[in-house]
């Protein structure tokens, strides 16, 4: 039988993770560290777009809450949630996002999302480098693509190369045509990240 394949050291162990109950006795103290500990994470890009960067202690608690919200007790089930949850970490030298594509008026979501195919492929890190500058493209599963249109929550991945967050300016973008933008990240989103990086890599 084939090893089980290694987690990468960024990734939530099952060793981790606690039932459900135990959990809700320091869920307040839990939720508070979370919540100080995304906020540099949170970065607006332009009206319409949210990234939401994940790293191991954010993704522990969101698997802990589903495992709440849901009384999860079965251990495949724990399993497989931590499962999933790890792959929006991705491997060494990859940060894992949430993207979310904010349309307030109603009328107006679908036929945005449709207009807006092709978004995911255009969003990029641009980081320092030898040669000046270097755009690190986020890549992302096509079954988030439906039909003719995106959905409104994207999952991506970055690839950077070690270090590429340690010095000088940061940008994080989108060179798609109906929604061309971009941002310098803070001191405290580019540190934030940059740790997120080393510890891909343990």
């Amino acid at each position: 039988m084939a090893d089980a394949p290694v987690p990468a050291p960024h990734h939530v162990q099952r060793s981790e993770i606690v039932d459900w109950q135990t959990y809700a006795d320091d869920r307040d103290a839990q939720r508070a560290a979370v919540l100080e500990a995304k906020a540099p994470r949170r970065i607006h890009l332009g009206e319409h777009l949210t990234f939401l960067f994940e790293n191991h202690d954010t993704i522990r608690y969101q698997i802990q809450e589903i495992m709440r919200a849901e009384r999860i007790v079965r251990e495949s089930a724990i399993v497989e949630e931590i499962d999933t949850y790890n792959g929006m970490l991705g491997g060494p030298g990859q940060l894992g996002c949430a993207l979310l594509i904010e349309i307030e008026d109603e009328a107006k979501r679908r036929p945005l999302l449709e207009a807006w195919l092709g978004l995911q492929e255009c969003l990029y890190l641009e980081c320092p480098a030898d040669e000046g500058r270097s755009r690190s493209y986020a890549s992302f599963d096509p079954s988030q693509v439906g039909r003719g249109r995106l959905s409104a929550v994207q999952y991506l991945l970055f690839d950077l190369p070690a270090g590429a967050l340690d010095a000088g300016q940061v940008r994080l973008g989108s060179d798609f045509p109906a929604l061309e933008s971009s941002v310098d990240l803070s001191a405290a989103q580019q540190a934030a990240l940059a740790a997120d990086l080393a510890a891909t890599r343990g």
